[in-house]
This record gives structure tokens, C-alpha cells and sequence, in this order.
């Protein structure tokens, strides 16, 4: 009899034990996922919460996104625009499906962080961290002119400062079929996340070469052949130059200050756009757009 009493009281005492430690493993367990769960919260705030994309590796917008896709950019990681009723519009939602389709690390988030990571201010629901634009030689420009059996055409900004308008350029460029854009390395504008929004996706389709020194390339691009005309006032009439038809590389001035001196100087001739109103001064961007078709005229008309 005492000896059935003990088996029971220690059956009990064994029943608590495993009970006892049910309850430690529960609570451990409860502990760890906690932590992790809060590891996760934690990096996914971090991964979009004041997150610095360096602007020529920022893209915002969808044409902008489309454009990089179709010309083989490579992604890092996309954020866009989450719906609450599990509904998006067909174009961004056909954009998400090729993002996933190339592994991109993809964050639906709302449109206040959106707004918040915005450069922008126009992000259309999608901002993207890509590869930075490579910046082209000159001589891949003028490969390419003759790969397409073509005189150059070479559009050249010095010191042109905003990003709307090069974005703006580069646009116009693809339009009149410019084989090229050349910039200064110091004192310019780069393709940072607005000239991209800005040239609608034309920012992957014309090549962009820096140099470090402008007069020597200008000097290099008249010893093969290449006319190098500046845009500013007390020039030739643009419209009725007979110096267009061959190649050719206009020269686009900084917004304030215009072509300087110096630059000027190298040029072969100057030309100018007649204004007949009261403001005797155009936007960069407009001015080189009516460059760039006189040019396109000049030589298909």
C-alpha cells in the first residue's frame, strides 16, 4: 500500500515537472518570436523609414521605371504604392509583375512614406533604387553616328544647372535624333532622380559623356570634322544659316550666365534664335529645342 502511495506521489511530482517546463519552452518560445518579431518591424522600417538614395541612383515615376527596365537597368530595390482594397490600377500593377519577375526586392508602402522619399514630388506611386546611369566617352557618340551611317549631332551644355531642363533636353535630344549630350564634370547638372522623371525615360535611350576639360573636347571635335556653333545673342540667324546640314555640336549656355567666355571663344561661329517679343532671353531647354530642330529641318527638308 505505501508502496502504490509513493508511485502516485511521485507520478504527480513528475506530471508537474513536465508541466513546469511546457510552461518555460512556451514562454521562451513566446519570447523568441517576439524578438524576432520585432527584428522584422524593425528592418522593414529601416528599409524604407529616411532611407538616402543617392540621386543618380534614384528613379521616380513610371515611364522612368518602364524605360529603365526595357533598356536592361538593373534594380536594387522598388518601393511603391500599397492599396488598402488589394486593387491597383493596371499599369502599376503590370509594372510590379516585371519588377517581381526580375527578383527585385520589392516594399509596398503607403503614400506618405512615398511623399516623404520623393525627390520629386511627383513619384506617381513608384521609386525605385537602381545601378547608376553610366556615363558615355565621347567617342561611343560619335561611334554611334556612324553606326547609323549619320553626320554627328552633338548638343554640349556648359555649366547648365538645372535638372529639369538637361531632363528636358535629353528628351527633345531623343526626339531630333541627336546622337549625344556632352557636360562638364565640375559646375553642371547631373542625371539625377529629376532629369530622369523629367526626360520621360529618354534619359536611357541618349548617351551623356562628362569631360573635364570643355575647350580641349571642343578642340578634339573640330579636329575630326565637326562644327562647333554656340547659342547666344549677336549671331547668325539660326534659321537662315547654311552651316546645319553637316555635322555639327551646339553649344547651350548656363541659365544665368550663358556660354562663357572662354568656350565662346573655341566655338566656330555663333548662332542665334530671332525673338521679336519684349523678353530677349529663352529657357535653356527651349532654347536648345529650337536648335535642335532647325538642325532636324536643315537636314530632312
Amino acid at each position: 500500500m505505501r508502496e502504490n502511495n509513493n508511485r502516485q506521489e511521485s507520478g504527480r511530482r513528475s506530471n508537474r515537472r513536465d508541466s513546469d517546463n511546457n510552461k518555460y519552452i512556451a514562454n521562451r518560445n513566446k519570447k523568441h518570436n517576439s524578438s524576432y518579431s520585432n527584428r522584422e518591424k524593425d528592418s522593414r522600417k529601416n528599409n524604407f523609414k529616411d532611407i538616402d538614395i543617392q540621386d543618380e541612383s534614384r528613379l521616380e515615376g513610371r515611364n522612368s521605371v518602364v524605360e529603365a527596365l526595357d533598356s536592361g537597368r538593373e534594380f536594387n530595390k522598388v518601393w511603391y504604392l500599397k492599396s488598402d482594397n488589394k486593387s491597383m490600377d493596371d499599369r502599376l500593377a503590370s509594372i510590379i509583375n516585371r519588377l517581381k519577375q526580375s527578383q527585385t526586392v520589392l516594399y509596398p508602402v503607403d503614400r506618405k512614406t512615398l511623399d516623404r522619399m520623393s525627390k520629386t514630388g511627383s513619384h506617381q506611386g513608384i521609386i525605385a533604387q537602381v545601378a547608376a546611369h553610366e556615363y558615355a566617352e565621347v567617342q561611343d557618340i560619335l561611334e554611334l553616328a556612324k553606326e547609323r551611317g549619320e553626320d554627328a549631332f552633338i548638343i554640349i551644355l556648359d555649366e547648365v544647372q538645372d535638372s529639369q531642363n538637361l531632363g528636358a533636353i535629353l528628351r527633345t535630344a531623343d526626339a531630333a535624333g541627336v546622337h549625344g549630350i556632352i557636360i562638364p564634370e565640375r559646375r553642371s547638372v547631373t542625371l539625377d532622380a529629376t532629369a530622369a522623371k523629367t526626360s520621360v525615360g529618354a534619359i536611357e535611350h541618349v548617351k551623356v559623356a562628362r569631360v573635364s576639360n570643355m575647350n580641349q573636347c571642343i578642340s578634339e571635335l573640330k579636329d575630326q570634322g565637326i562644327w562647333v556653333a554656340g547659342l547666344d545673342m549677336d549671331g547668325e540667324d539660326i534659321f537662315a544659316s547654311d552651316k546645319l546640314s553637316g555635322p555639327i555640336a551646339l553649344v547651350v549656355g548656363n541659365e544665368g550666365k550663358g556660354i562663357r567666355p572662354k568656350v565662346r571663344k573655341s566655338c566656330d561661329f555663333i548662332l542665334e534664335i530671332p525673338m521679336i517679343g519684349q523678353i530677349n532671353s529663352l529657357n535653356a531647354s527651349n532654347a536648345a529645342a529650337i536648335s535642335m530642330y532647325a538642325v532636324y529641318k536643315s537636314r530632312n527638308y
